[in-house]
Protein backbone atom coordinates (compact mmCIF):
# COMPACT_ATOMS: atom_id res chain seq x y z
CA UNK A 1 0.00 0.00 0.00
CA UNK A 2 1.67 3.50 -0.91
CA UNK A 3 0.69 6.37 1.34
CA UNK A 4 -2.13 7.18 4.34
CA UNK A 5 -5.22 5.56 4.40
CA UNK A 6 -7.82 8.10 5.69
CA UNK A 7 -10.07 6.19 7.66
CA UNK A 8 -13.85 6.20 7.13
CA UNK A 9 -14.32 6.16 11.19
CA UNK A 10 -12.34 10.04 10.72
CA UNK A 11 -14.79 12.32 10.77
CA UNK A 12 -17.32 10.06 12.85
CA UNK A 13 -14.94 10.17 15.23
CA UNK A 14 -14.05 13.36 15.36
CA UNK A 15 -18.47 14.42 15.68
CA UNK A 16 -18.10 12.52 18.47
CA UNK A 17 -15.27 14.06 20.36
CA UNK A 18 -18.27 17.56 20.11
CA UNK A 19 -20.40 15.24 21.95
CA UNK A 20 -18.66 13.45 24.55
CA UNK A 21 -16.08 14.00 27.21
CA UNK A 22 -14.56 11.08 26.51
CA UNK A 23 -13.90 9.23 23.00
CA UNK A 24 -12.23 5.52 23.05
CA UNK A 25 -11.21 4.17 20.06
CA UNK A 26 -10.73 0.13 20.30
CA UNK A 27 -9.88 -2.43 18.40
CA UNK A 28 -6.46 -5.23 17.52
CA UNK A 29 -3.09 -4.53 18.13
CA UNK A 30 -1.58 -2.53 14.70
CA UNK A 31 -4.87 -1.67 13.13
CA UNK A 32 -4.11 1.97 12.83
CA UNK A 33 -5.11 3.48 15.95
CA UNK A 34 -2.21 5.29 16.92
CA UNK A 35 -2.36 6.91 13.23
CA UNK A 36 -5.49 7.92 13.46
CA UNK A 37 -4.89 9.33 16.87
CA UNK A 38 -2.45 11.36 15.95
CA UNK A 39 -4.22 12.86 12.53
CA UNK A 40 -7.00 13.24 15.31
CA UNK A 41 -4.52 15.05 17.71
CA UNK A 42 -3.66 17.84 15.10
CA UNK A 43 -7.30 18.40 13.65
CA UNK A 44 -8.11 18.57 17.55
CA UNK A 45 -4.92 20.79 18.52
CA UNK A 46 -4.35 18.33 21.21
CA UNK A 47 -1.30 16.32 22.69
CA UNK A 48 -0.80 12.62 22.84
CA UNK A 49 0.18 10.54 25.13
CA UNK A 50 1.84 7.11 24.09
CA UNK A 51 1.66 4.91 27.08
CA UNK A 52 3.82 1.64 24.63
CA UNK A 53 6.66 4.25 25.56
CA UNK A 54 7.97 2.98 29.05
CA UNK A 55 9.13 6.24 30.08
CA UNK A 56 5.95 7.81 29.08
CA UNK A 57 4.11 4.81 30.82
CA UNK A 58 6.18 5.28 33.84
CA UNK A 59 5.34 9.10 34.26
CA UNK A 60 1.77 8.35 33.67
CA UNK A 61 1.64 5.54 36.20
CA UNK A 62 3.37 8.06 38.83
CA UNK A 63 1.36 11.26 38.62
CA UNK A 64 -1.37 10.63 35.93
CA UNK A 65 -3.13 13.44 37.02
CA UNK A 66 -0.30 15.94 36.19
CA UNK A 67 0.33 14.61 33.11
CA UNK A 68 -2.89 14.86 31.72
CA UNK A 69 -2.97 18.51 33.31
CA UNK A 70 -3.32 20.03 29.80
CA UNK A 71 -5.53 22.97 28.54
CA UNK A 72 -6.86 21.36 25.36
CA UNK A 73 -7.80 17.77 24.37
CA UNK A 74 -5.09 14.77 25.84
CA UNK A 75 -4.78 11.82 23.56
CA UNK A 76 -4.05 8.68 24.93
CA UNK A 77 -2.41 5.92 23.30
CA UNK A 78 -2.95 2.36 24.60
CA UNK A 79 -4.68 3.64 27.88
CA UNK A 80 -5.10 -0.16 29.27
CA UNK A 81 -0.91 0.13 30.08
CA UNK A 82 -1.89 2.61 33.13
CA UNK A 83 -5.47 2.05 34.29
CA UNK A 84 -4.67 4.01 36.68
CA UNK A 85 -4.83 7.47 34.35
CA UNK A 86 -9.08 6.74 34.05
CA UNK A 87 -9.34 7.63 38.13
CA UNK A 88 -7.65 11.14 37.25
CA UNK A 89 -9.86 11.36 34.28
CA UNK A 90 -12.86 10.66 36.59
CA UNK A 91 -11.02 13.34 39.22
CA UNK A 92 -10.95 16.05 36.11
CA UNK A 93 -14.72 15.14 34.84
CA UNK A 94 -16.05 15.90 37.98
CA UNK A 95 -14.92 19.75 38.11
CA UNK A 96 -16.02 20.25 34.11
CA UNK A 97 -18.23 17.53 32.10
CA UNK A 98 -17.41 19.92 28.68
CA UNK A 99 -17.21 17.67 25.83
CA UNK A 100 -13.71 16.57 24.03
CA UNK A 101 -11.33 16.65 26.81
CA UNK A 102 -9.80 12.97 26.16
CA UNK A 103 -9.62 10.37 23.37
CA UNK A 104 -8.25 7.46 24.32
CA UNK A 105 -7.20 3.88 22.53
CA UNK A 106 -7.16 0.89 23.58
CA UNK A 107 -6.15 -2.60 22.04
CA UNK A 108 -8.38 -4.66 24.97
CA UNK A 109 -12.32 -4.39 25.08
CA UNK A 110 -13.07 -1.81 27.96
CA UNK A 111 -14.93 -3.46 29.62
CA UNK A 112 -12.39 -6.20 30.23
CA UNK A 113 -9.68 -4.06 32.17
CA UNK A 114 -10.46 -4.70 36.10
CA UNK A 115 -11.05 -0.87 36.83
CA UNK A 116 -12.41 0.40 33.71
CA UNK A 117 -15.98 -0.39 33.58
CA UNK A 118 -16.86 1.55 36.55
CA UNK A 119 -14.18 4.82 36.65
CA UNK A 120 -15.93 6.18 33.14
CA UNK A 121 -19.55 4.76 33.19
CA UNK A 122 -21.40 6.98 31.31
CA UNK A 123 -18.91 9.87 30.42
CA UNK A 124 -17.64 8.16 27.05
CA UNK A 125 -18.54 7.07 23.77
CA UNK A 126 -16.94 3.78 22.44
CA UNK A 127 -15.87 3.54 18.72
CA UNK A 128 -14.71 0.08 17.63
CA UNK A 129 -11.34 0.55 14.59
CA UNK A 130 -11.85 -2.76 12.64
CA UNK A 131 -8.74 -3.82 10.61
CA UNK A 132 -9.16 -1.77 6.75
CA UNK A 133 -12.40 -2.47 4.56
CA UNK A 134 -12.04 -3.17 0.79
CA UNK A 135 -13.43 0.12 0.54
CA UNK A 136 -10.18 2.14 2.66
CA UNK A 137 -7.80 -0.06 0.58
CA UNK A 138 -9.17 0.69 -3.08
CA UNK A 139 -10.16 4.58 -1.44
CA UNK A 140 -13.48 3.44 -3.30
CA UNK A 141 -16.76 5.75 -1.68
CA UNK A 142 -18.60 2.29 -1.84
CA UNK A 143 -20.99 1.59 1.00
CA UNK A 144 -23.25 -1.23 0.49
CA UNK A 145 -24.82 -1.23 3.43
CA UNK A 146 -25.93 2.50 3.75
CA UNK A 147 -27.05 2.32 0.24
CA UNK A 148 -29.70 -0.51 1.56
CA UNK A 149 -30.52 1.53 4.35
CA UNK A 150 -30.84 4.88 2.33
CA UNK A 151 -32.84 3.29 -0.75
CA UNK A 152 -33.90 -0.16 -0.48
CA UNK A 153 -36.12 -0.42 -3.47
CA UNK A 154 -33.33 0.46 -5.96
CA UNK A 155 -29.79 -1.18 -4.99
CA UNK A 156 -28.50 -3.41 -8.39
CA UNK A 157 -27.78 -0.68 -10.55
CA UNK A 158 -24.29 -1.52 -11.34
CA UNK A 159 -21.76 -2.81 -13.91
CA UNK A 160 -20.71 -6.61 -13.75
CA UNK A 161 -18.33 -7.54 -11.82
CA UNK A 162 -14.91 -8.53 -12.95
CA UNK A 163 -13.53 -9.69 -10.11
CA UNK A 164 -12.40 -13.51 -10.24
CA UNK A 165 -12.66 -16.15 -7.69
CA UNK A 166 -8.82 -15.88 -7.36
CA UNK A 167 -9.39 -12.07 -6.92
CA UNK A 168 -11.55 -12.93 -3.69
CA UNK A 169 -9.03 -15.45 -2.66
CA UNK A 170 -6.03 -13.22 -2.56
CA UNK A 171 -8.46 -10.43 -0.29
CA UNK A 172 -9.21 -12.89 1.91
CA UNK A 173 -5.69 -13.95 2.41
CA UNK A 174 -4.07 -10.69 3.01
CA UNK A 175 -6.48 -9.55 5.33
CA UNK A 176 -6.82 -6.02 6.19
CA UNK A 177 -4.13 -4.71 8.98
CA UNK A 178 -2.20 -1.93 7.00
CA UNK A 179 1.23 -4.01 8.11
CA UNK A 180 -0.05 -7.23 6.46
CA UNK A 181 -0.68 -5.50 3.32
CA UNK A 182 2.54 -3.67 3.02
CA UNK A 183 4.47 -6.76 2.98
CA UNK A 184 6.26 -7.42 -0.10
CA UNK A 185 5.54 -11.33 -0.67
CA UNK A 186 3.61 -13.79 0.86
CA UNK A 187 6.11 -15.34 2.88
CA UNK A 188 6.63 -11.92 4.24
CA UNK A 189 3.29 -11.56 5.14
CA UNK A 190 3.03 -14.93 6.63
CA UNK A 191 5.82 -14.32 9.15
CA UNK A 192 4.00 -10.99 10.12
CA UNK A 193 0.45 -12.85 10.49
CA UNK A 194 2.56 -15.15 12.80
CA UNK A 195 4.51 -12.65 14.55
CA UNK A 196 1.38 -10.33 15.48
CA UNK A 197 -0.29 -13.69 17.07
CA UNK A 198 2.38 -15.00 19.02
CA UNK A 199 2.54 -11.34 20.55
CA UNK A 200 -1.13 -10.97 21.01
CA UNK A 201 -1.26 -14.01 22.73
CA UNK A 202 1.83 -12.85 25.13
CA UNK A 203 1.93 -9.82 25.07
CA UNK A 204 -2.21 -8.69 25.86
CA UNK A 205 -3.94 -11.63 27.35
CA UNK A 206 -1.77 -11.94 30.02
CA UNK A 207 -1.72 -8.17 30.57
CA UNK A 208 -5.86 -8.74 31.41
CA UNK A 209 -5.21 -12.68 32.99
CA UNK A 210 -3.16 -14.67 34.21
CA UNK A 211 -4.29 -17.68 32.93
CA UNK A 212 -3.20 -20.89 34.43
CA UNK A 213 -2.60 -22.59 30.97
CA UNK A 214 -1.12 -19.95 28.62
CA UNK A 215 0.34 -22.83 26.52
CA UNK A 216 -3.61 -24.13 25.69
CA UNK A 217 -4.23 -20.67 24.08
CA UNK A 218 -2.66 -21.26 20.80
CA UNK A 219 -4.21 -24.60 20.54
CA UNK A 220 -7.50 -22.80 21.14
CA UNK A 221 -6.95 -20.01 18.51
CA UNK A 222 -5.95 -22.96 15.52
CA UNK A 223 -9.25 -24.69 16.52
CA UNK A 224 -11.35 -21.94 16.33
CA UNK A 225 -9.59 -21.19 13.27
CA UNK A 226 -11.35 -23.95 11.67
CA UNK A 227 -14.47 -23.20 13.40
CA UNK A 228 -14.82 -19.73 11.89
CA UNK A 229 -18.16 -18.81 10.23
CA UNK A 230 -19.72 -21.87 12.00
CA UNK A 231 -21.63 -22.25 15.12
CA UNK A 232 -19.41 -21.70 18.24
CA UNK A 233 -19.26 -25.00 20.68
CA UNK A 234 -17.50 -24.90 23.75
CA UNK A 235 -17.86 -28.61 23.94
CA UNK A 236 -16.57 -29.19 20.71
CA UNK A 237 -13.27 -27.22 21.42
CA UNK A 238 -12.36 -28.19 24.52
CA UNK A 239 -12.52 -31.86 23.75
CA UNK A 240 -9.37 -33.09 23.42
CA UNK A 241 -7.51 -30.25 24.85
CA UNK A 242 -7.57 -31.57 28.99
CA UNK A 243 -9.70 -28.48 30.17
CA UNK A 244 -13.35 -28.33 30.57
CA UNK A 245 -16.18 -26.15 28.46
CA UNK A 246 -16.34 -23.08 31.11
CA UNK A 247 -12.58 -23.01 30.64
CA UNK A 248 -12.66 -23.69 27.00
CA UNK A 249 -15.44 -20.81 27.17
CA UNK A 250 -13.54 -18.49 29.64
CA UNK A 251 -10.34 -18.23 26.56
CA UNK A 252 -12.73 -17.62 24.14
CA UNK A 253 -13.64 -14.47 26.21
CA UNK A 254 -10.17 -13.64 26.40
CA UNK A 255 -9.88 -13.90 22.70
CA UNK A 256 -12.42 -11.86 22.27
CA UNK A 257 -11.39 -9.14 24.56
CA UNK A 258 -8.39 -8.78 22.50
CA UNK A 259 -10.09 -8.68 19.23
CA UNK A 260 -8.78 -11.43 17.98
CA UNK A 261 -12.26 -13.31 17.62
CA UNK A 262 -15.74 -12.07 17.83
CA UNK A 263 -18.85 -14.26 18.89
CA UNK A 264 -21.49 -13.10 16.45
CA UNK A 265 -24.51 -13.56 18.94
CA UNK A 266 -28.33 -15.02 17.45
CA UNK A 267 -30.83 -12.27 16.77
CA UNK A 268 -34.14 -12.96 16.95
CA UNK A 269 -36.88 -9.76 16.67
CA UNK A 270 -39.51 -12.13 15.26
CA UNK A 271 -41.22 -13.53 18.69
CA UNK A 272 -40.57 -16.64 17.81
CA UNK A 273 -39.66 -19.31 19.88
CA UNK A 274 -37.61 -21.34 17.51
CA UNK A 275 -34.87 -20.06 17.12
CA UNK A 276 -31.48 -21.09 18.09
CA UNK A 277 -29.75 -19.60 20.62
CA UNK A 278 -26.14 -20.30 19.80
CA UNK A 279 -23.54 -17.70 18.90
CA UNK A 280 -21.15 -18.23 15.39
CA UNK A 281 -17.47 -17.88 15.86
CA UNK A 282 -16.14 -15.42 13.37
CA UNK A 283 -12.34 -13.83 13.40
CA UNK A 284 -11.61 -10.01 13.28
CA UNK A 285 -9.69 -10.43 10.12
CA UNK A 286 -9.89 -13.31 7.64
CA UNK A 287 -5.82 -12.95 6.86
CA UNK A 288 -5.25 -14.58 10.47
CA UNK A 289 -7.54 -17.39 10.18
CA UNK A 290 -6.57 -18.48 6.59
CA UNK A 291 -2.67 -17.87 8.29
CA UNK A 292 -3.57 -20.03 11.24
CA UNK A 293 -5.39 -22.55 9.14
CA UNK A 294 -2.30 -22.54 6.77
CA UNK A 295 -3.76 -21.60 3.76
CA UNK A 296 -1.97 -19.53 1.20
CA UNK A 297 -3.74 -18.37 -1.84
CA UNK A 298 -2.26 -21.42 -3.72
CA UNK A 299 -4.01 -23.64 -1.95
CA UNK A 300 -7.19 -21.95 -1.08
CA UNK A 301 -7.83 -21.46 -4.81
CA UNK A 302 -7.82 -24.98 -5.16
CA UNK A 303 -11.27 -26.83 -6.31
CA UNK A 304 -10.97 -30.19 -3.65
CA UNK A 305 -13.97 -30.67 -1.56
CA UNK A 306 -12.08 -30.03 1.19
CA UNK A 307 -10.47 -26.66 0.46
CA UNK A 308 -14.05 -25.39 -1.22
CA UNK A 309 -15.97 -25.86 2.00
CA UNK A 310 -12.88 -23.76 3.70
CA UNK A 311 -12.79 -21.21 0.96
CA UNK A 312 -16.56 -20.83 1.94
CA UNK A 313 -16.50 -20.58 5.68
CA UNK A 314 -13.43 -17.65 4.89
CA UNK A 315 -15.47 -15.83 1.93
CA UNK A 316 -18.60 -15.29 4.74
CA UNK A 317 -15.53 -14.42 7.69
CA UNK A 318 -14.16 -12.00 4.79
CA UNK A 319 -18.28 -11.09 4.08
CA UNK A 320 -18.66 -10.47 7.54
CA UNK A 321 -16.25 -8.34 8.61
CA UNK A 322 -16.52 -5.61 5.39
CA UNK A 323 -20.06 -5.70 6.39
CA UNK A 324 -19.41 -4.96 10.21
CA UNK A 325 -16.57 -2.25 9.29
CA UNK A 326 -19.75 -0.34 7.01
CA UNK A 327 -21.62 -0.69 10.55
CA UNK A 328 -18.68 1.35 12.51
CA UNK A 329 -19.56 4.56 9.72
CA UNK A 330 -23.01 4.43 10.20
CA UNK A 331 -24.81 5.49 13.41
CA UNK A 332 -28.37 3.75 12.32
CA UNK A 333 -27.28 0.03 13.44
CA UNK A 334 -27.95 -0.96 16.98
CA UNK A 335 -28.15 -4.81 16.90
CA UNK A 336 -26.11 -7.53 14.46
CA UNK A 337 -26.28 -10.95 14.71
CA UNK A 338 -27.57 -14.62 13.05
CA UNK A 339 -31.07 -15.90 12.63
CA UNK A 340 -31.11 -19.60 13.02
CA UNK A 341 -34.31 -21.15 13.01
CA UNK A 342 -34.58 -25.15 15.21
CA UNK A 343 -35.53 -26.38 11.71
CA UNK A 344 -32.78 -25.09 10.00
CA UNK A 345 -33.55 -21.88 8.65
CA UNK A 346 -30.58 -19.36 8.63
CA UNK A 347 -29.43 -16.27 7.41
CA UNK A 348 -26.00 -15.54 7.56
CA UNK A 349 -25.71 -11.92 9.01
CA UNK A 350 -28.67 -9.40 10.68
CA UNK A 351 -28.45 -6.00 10.91
CA UNK A 352 -31.12 -3.95 12.81
CA UNK A 353 -31.65 -0.05 12.78
CA UNK A 354 -32.94 1.78 15.81
CA UNK A 355 -36.22 2.18 13.92
CA UNK A 356 -36.50 -1.68 13.86
CA UNK A 357 -35.68 -1.51 10.29
CA UNK A 358 -33.65 -5.33 9.08
CA UNK A 359 -31.31 -6.00 6.43
CA UNK A 360 -30.29 -9.23 5.92
CA UNK A 361 -27.28 -11.08 4.45
CA UNK A 362 -26.80 -14.36 2.90
CA UNK A 363 -23.68 -15.50 1.30
CA UNK A 364 -22.65 -17.77 -0.84
CA UNK A 365 -19.53 -19.22 -1.91
CA UNK A 366 -21.01 -20.48 -5.79
CA UNK A 367 -20.92 -18.56 -9.31
CA UNK A 368 -24.72 -18.93 -9.41
CA UNK A 369 -27.44 -18.13 -6.68
CA UNK A 370 -30.82 -20.34 -6.86
CA UNK A 371 -34.27 -19.48 -5.57
CA UNK A 372 -33.84 -22.72 -3.14
CA UNK A 373 -30.73 -20.51 -1.75
CA UNK A 374 -33.38 -17.18 -0.39
CA UNK A 375 -35.33 -19.90 1.72
CA UNK A 376 -33.85 -17.82 4.79
CA UNK A 377 -34.07 -14.37 3.70
CA UNK A 378 -37.67 -14.49 2.46
CA UNK A 379 -38.75 -16.37 5.62
CA UNK A 380 -37.23 -13.21 7.58
CA UNK A 381 -38.79 -11.33 5.40
CA UNK A 382 -42.49 -12.97 5.62
CA UNK A 383 -41.88 -12.97 9.47
CA UNK A 384 -40.74 -9.30 9.81
CA UNK A 385 -43.06 -7.54 7.04
CA UNK A 386 -42.74 -3.83 6.81
CA UNK A 387 -39.81 -3.75 9.25
CA UNK A 388 -37.76 -5.66 6.52
CA UNK A 389 -36.18 -3.27 4.53
CA UNK A 390 -33.84 -5.43 2.47
CA UNK A 391 -32.04 -8.50 1.96
CA UNK A 392 -29.09 -9.84 -0.04
CA UNK A 393 -27.39 -13.17 -1.14
CA UNK A 394 -23.51 -11.96 -1.94
CA UNK A 395 -22.16 -14.24 -4.76
CA UNK A 396 -18.87 -14.69 -6.36
CA UNK A 397 -20.51 -14.03 -9.38
CA UNK A 398 -20.90 -11.10 -11.82
CA UNK A 399 -24.71 -9.74 -12.24
CA UNK A 400 -26.54 -8.14 -10.00
CA UNK A 401 -29.99 -7.67 -10.19
CA UNK A 402 -33.70 -7.98 -7.85
CA UNK A 403 -34.71 -11.66 -7.51
CA UNK A 404 -38.01 -10.59 -5.78
CA UNK A 405 -39.43 -8.09 -3.82
CA UNK A 406 -36.59 -7.10 -1.20
CA UNK A 407 -34.56 -9.70 -2.06
CA UNK A 408 -31.36 -8.92 -3.99
CA UNK A 409 -28.46 -10.85 -5.37
CA UNK A 410 -25.25 -9.35 -5.63
CA UNK A 411 -21.49 -10.31 -6.49
CA UNK A 412 -19.25 -9.47 -3.06
CA UNK A 413 -17.14 -7.30 -4.64
CA UNK A 414 -20.74 -4.74 -4.52
CA UNK A 415 -19.29 -4.09 -0.85
CA UNK A 416 -16.86 -1.82 -1.98
CA UNK A 417 -17.70 -0.88 -6.11
CA UNK A 418 -20.43 1.63 -5.92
Amino acid sequence: MEGLVERRILPIAIERCEESPVVLLEGPRTVGKSTLLRTMAERLGGEVLDLDDLAVRAAVARDPAMMIDAPGSVLIDEYQHAPAVLDAIKARLNRSSRPGQFVLTGSARHESLPRAAQALTGRLQRLQVLPLSQAEIERSNGDLLTSLLNEPQAPTVSSASTTTRRDYVERIVRGGFPLALAARTTMARSRWFDEWTRLTLERDVQELSRIRQARTLPVVLDRLAGQTSQIFSGAQLADGLGIDEKTARDYVRLLEAVFLVRLLPPWDRTLTKRTTARPKVNFIDPGVAARLLRLSPDKLARRDPTVLTQFGHLLETFVVSEILAQATWTEQIVSVGHWRTRDGIEVDLVLETDDGRVVAFEIKSASRVGGEDLSGLRKLRDVLGAGFAAGVALYTGTRSYTHEDRIHIMPVDRLWHP
